[in-house]
Parts: structure tokens; C-alpha cells; sequence
């Protein structure tokens, strides 16, 4: 299944959320209609809030950022410089499992974070790809993933902590967690390590799991026949 990689901007070519958003939808409408092929878009944003769905009025930030009211699930996260932002736009069949689509991606970051040195893990219950505290300090989201699947394609996607500023997470509880934290691959190696230098890591991921990313449904049971 073709996948095609689109670098859209990295630093210091900082992308505009909603025009980036608005790049989303048009690639949207084309891949769902099978005009495209599958595409993924690789990015850094200008710092940004985004609300999901379940997101409360009384849970938006009041330090002046920017938040943009968007039609993922979840609740309230935040972008900018230093975290690599990537939305697959990916055709689905049907019978489409939304779980086993995100489980893939985590699979693909915790395998990213891995060869890097950082012992990336999933926590029950909870999306994205973490950094357990073992019961001493609390687990910290090293990825964050959050979609929406719209004629049977995928928009939205992930956010992976390689640089950026941690100190905007303090504004606000990420995701509506309030037990959990957060963390950057920079911080966990101790040296820095930029969305650039993590970026073409990523793509080969990415691609390597093209088929999987685009199978991703329960395949059906057929009755046998009397």
C-alpha cells in the first residue's frame, strides 16, 4: 500500500495550526475519495492548544496561547517548536478497528524511541506511548496520539516529545491526566535531539508499517456452511 511522506515544515519553517488543519481536510476529502494515495504530513507547530471533543470550557488554558476547538477525540493538549507532529491521512477497510489503527502507531513510536535509547511503554488504559515511573515519580507521555476517522480515513494523528519547552504542560492537565506527566526523548538522553534529527527515522517507520497502518480492521468471521 503506497504511503507518500510529506515534510511540510520543520524549524524554523513553523507551521500555522489551522493552516495545517486546513491542509488535513483537502488531502481528507482526496485519499477518501481515492484520488491520493495515503499521506502523512511531518511537521513542527507555532505554540498551540487543541481542544478534542470532550474538552470543558473551564479546562482552557488563560496564559494567551492560541487554542484551536477541533473534532478529534480526547480532551486538551498542547503544540510547538521541538515536537514532531505527524498526520497520517490513511484509507481504511472495513470493518474498520480504530483500537488496532493507534495500537500500530504505538508500536511504531515505541520502536522509534527505543532505537534511540528511551525505553518507551504503553500504559493500560491510557493512548500513547510512555515512560514509566516504576511507582517512584509518575509515568510521563513521551507520545501523544489523538484521531478521528472520518469515510473511513484517518485525520489528526501523533505528537512525539523530542526538544520541546515542557513548562506550557504546566498550564493546564494534558489530556485531562491528572495523576501522570510529561517528558521529551532530550530529556531521558540527557543531550539534545531535535524533531530534525529524529524525522528521517520516523518516515522509515513509517513506511516499513504502510500495509499495516492501512489494514487496520478485525477481519470477519465467515459461518460455515451447513
Amino acid at each position: 500500500m503506497s504511503l507518500v511522506m510529506n515534510r511540510v515544515g520543520l524549524a524554523p519553517e513553523y507551521v500555522d495550526y489551522r493552516e495545517a488543519l486546513a491542509l488535513q481536510e483537502e488531502i481528507h476529502r482526496s485519499v477518501s475519495n481515492e484520488e491520493r494515495d495515503n499521506t502523512v504530513l511531518l511537521l513542527e507547530h507555532p505554540p498551540v492548544y487543541t481542544a478534542g471533543k470532550r474538552t470543558e470550557k473551564h479546562e482552557y488554558p488563560t496564559d494567551g496561547t492560541d487554542v484551536v476547538p477541533i473534532d478529534r477525540g480526547g480532551k486538551l493538549t498542547w503544540h510547538g517548536p521541538g515536537m514532531l507532529i505527524g498526520y497520517p491521512i490513511v484509507k481504511l477497510p472495513e470493518p474498520i478497528d480504530v483500537v488496532r489503527y493507534v495500537r500500530i502507531l504505538e508500536e511504531i513510536l515505541m520502536k522509534i524511541v527505543q532505537d534511540l535509547g528511551v525505553n518507551g511503554e504503553r500504559v493500560e488504559g491510557r493512548s500513547g506511548v510512555w515512560v514509566r515511573g516504576e511507582g517512584i515519580e509518575p509515568d510521563r507521555k513521551i507520545a501523544a496520539i489523538g484521531i478521528r476517522v472520518a469515510k473511513n480515513t484517518t485525520m489528526h494523528g501523533f505528537a512525539l516529545n523530542c526538544n520541546n519547552d515542557l513548562n506550557a504542560f504546566s498550564n493546564f492537565i494534558p489530556c485531562g491526566i491528572t495523576d501522570a506527566s510529561v517528558t521529551t526523548i532530550s530529556e531521558q538522553l540527557g543531550r539534545n535531539i531535535s524533531p530534525a534529527d529524529v524525522v528521517d527515522q520516523v518516515e522509515r517507520e513509517l513506511l516499513a508499517n504502510a500495509d499495516r497502518l492501512a489494514a487496520s480492521f478485525t477481519p470477519r468471521v465467515e459461518q460455515a456452511q451447513a
